[in-house]
C-alpha cells in the first residue's frame, strides 16, 4: 500500500488551482495542501490545508519561502498553476526540497515565448506570420499580442496603421501577427515519462471570457491528433500539457500558443473520465498509468460559483418540510447536501414542520427515512418557535413570517432556501 503523497498548488486560488482541486480532491491517494502570495483569493475557500503570505515569484527568497512550506508540511510534489509559477519551478527544480510535477525547463522556456514557440515551429506546424515592420503588412486588421502573456491579456485586434502605430508606442515589445478570423481550439494532452503521447483531446472554445474557455465541447479530427504528435516529438514534455489552434482565413488549424500545465476547462475531459492533474501525479510517482474516456456527447459551461465564510456556529438544524427538503414534489438537492453536511459534522437534524398528512409516508416515498434525529409535526396554528429548543441553532423555512418570529422571539440565524449556500462547506 502506497502512503498518501502530499501535494501542494501554488498559487491554489487561480483558475489552473481551482481545477486542480476539483481534480485531486477527491483522490484517496493524496493529501493536497493550497499555497498563496495574496490574501484574498478563492483558493482559501476550498483548500482544507491552505497557507498564504508567500512572497511574490520574482521576490528574494521565494524559492526559499516555497521550501519552508515543503520541509513543514513535508511535501512530496509541487504542482505550479500559473504560467510564471511554471517556469520558475521548472528553472529551479534542483533547488527545491520535492519533486515539481511538470516538463523539463527547456520546453517551459520555449513555451512561455509566443515568438519562441513559433520560430521552433515554423517548419514544421502553420503558425501565424509575425510582421517585424508595419511595412510588410498588406492585409488588415492585424492582431498584436504580448510574447510573454497569458488570458487575452493586452491583446489587441489592430485595424489601421495608426491604430497600429498608438499600441505600439505603448509597448514596442508586442509581436504583430496576421488576425485569424476562424474558430478557436483547445487540444488537451498527456505525456507519460517515457515520453509517449498517451492523449489528445480537442475541444472548441465556444465562448471565451479573459482568456478563459467557458463555454467548450468536444471535437474529433485527426488533424490535431497530428499537430500534437509533431509538438510532442519536437519537445519533450511530462503530463499534463495542451496546445491552442485556430483556424485562419482559409481554415487551416494554426497554431497558437502551447503551455505545459493544466488547463481550466480541462473539466469537460475530466468529467469524460481523463483526469489529467491525478494522471500526472501518478506519472510523477513513476507509475504506469492506464486511460479510458467516455464517448457520450457533453459540453461545459461555465459562470462565477460563490463560497462564504463565517462565523457561525451551530450544533442544530431546524427546517421546515414543505418547498424546502421537499420542493415541487422532488428533493431539494441543495438543501439534502446542508443535510449530509450536518451529518458529517454531528450537528443534530430537526424536521420543523405542519404537512398535510403522514410526513413519515412523505420522507419515506422520498427515501429519506431515518435522516432526522427529531421530527416535530405541528397543528397549523402552532408556533414552530415554541418547539426550537436549542439557542446554538439555525433555522431554514420558505415563509418569511416564520422565519420572522423564530428571529425575534428566540434571535437565531434563520434562512430562506435561496441563502444556505453560505452553510455548505
Amino acid at each position: 500500500m502506497i502512503r498518501k503523497q502530499n501535494v501542494l498548488v501554488f498559487p491554489c486560488g487561480s483558475e489552473i488551482g481551482l481545477e486542480l482541486f476539483r481534480s485531486l480532491s477527491s483522490s484517496t491517494h493524496l493529501n493536497l495542501f493550497g499555497a498563496s502570495s495574496v490574501s484574498s483569493n478563492h483558493g482559501k475557500y476550498l483548500y482544507k490545508n491552505y497557507v498564504e503570505g508567500l512572497p511574490y515569484v520574482h521576490d528574494p527568497g521565494f524559492i526559499y519561502a516555497v521550501n519552508t512550506i515543503i520541509d513543514e508540511y513535508h511535501i512530496d510534489f509541487l504542482f505550479p498553476a500559473y504560467d510564471s509559477i511554471v517556469l520558475s519551478f521548472a528553472t529551479h527544480r534542483k533547488e527545491l526540497n520535492c519533486k515539481v510535477i511538470g516538463s523539463p525547463m527547456l520546453t517551459c522556456q520555449i513555451c512561455r515565448s509566443k515568438r519562441s514557440t513559433y520560430e521552433t515551429f515554423a517548419s514544421l506546424l502553420k503558425v501565424p506570420k509575425v510582421h517585424e515592420r508595419l511595412e510588410q503588412i498588406s492585409k488588415w486588421p492585424v492582431f498584436f499580442k504580448p510574447d510573454v502573456g497569458q488570458g487575452s491579456q493586452c491583446t489587441y485586434l489592430v485595424g489601421s496603421r495608426d491604430e497600429a502605430k498608438f499600441y505600439l508606442n505603448r509597448d514596442p515589445s508586442l509581436l504583430v501577427t496576421e488576425y485569424l478570423p476562424g474558430v478557436e481550439y483547445t487540444i488537451d494532452c498527456f505525456t507519460d515519462y517515457q515520453r509517449r503521447l498517451r492523449f489528445v483531446g480537442a475541444r472548441e472554445r465556444i465562448r471565451i471570457r479573459n482568456g478563459i474557455s467557458v463555454h467548450s465541447r468536444p471535437v474529433y479530427d485527426s488533424t490535431f491528433h497530428e499537430m500534437a504528435e509533431i509538438i510532442n516529438d519536437t519537445l519533450e514534455f511530462r503530463g499534463v500539457w495542451f496546445f491552442q489552434a485556430k483556424e485562419s482565413i482559409d481554415g487551416t488549424p494554426t497554431l497558437i500558443e502551447i503551455a505545459p500545465r493544466v488547463a481550466g476547462t480541462m473539466s469537460l475531459y475530466r468529467n469524460l473520465g481523463v483526469n489529467f492533474a491525478l494522471l500526472s501525479v501518478f506519472d510523477a510517482m513513476g507509475l504506469e498509468v492506464d486511460i479510458m474516456c467516455n464517448d457520450y456527447n457533453i459540453e461545459v459551461d461555465r459562470a462565477l460559483t460563490n463560497r462564504f465564510k463565517s462565523n457561525l456556529n451551530y450544533r442544530h438544524l431546524y427546517i421546515d418540510l414543505d418547498d424546502c427538503v421537499i420542493y415541487e414534489g422532488k428533493v431539494n438537492l441543495q438543501v439534502v447536501a446542508l443535510l449530509f453536511q450536518c451529518l458529517n459534522r454531528n450537528i443534530k437534524l430537526h424536521l420543523l414542520t405542519s404537512h398535510a398528512g403522514s410526513v413519515e409516508g412523505t420522507l419515506k416515498r422520498h427515501r429519506l427515512t431515518g435522516l432526522f434525529d427529531e421530527i416535530i409535526h405541528l397543528h397549523p396554528e402552532e408556533s414552530k418557535s415554541t418547539h426550537i429548543k436549542h439557542r446554538n441553532a439555525v433555522f431554514v423555512d420558505d415563509s418569511f413570517a416564520e422565519r420572522k418570529e423564530v428571529r425575534t422571539k428566540l434571535g437565531i440565524p434563520v434562512f430562506a432556501p435561496d441563502a444556505i449556500e453560505c452553510l455548505l462547506k
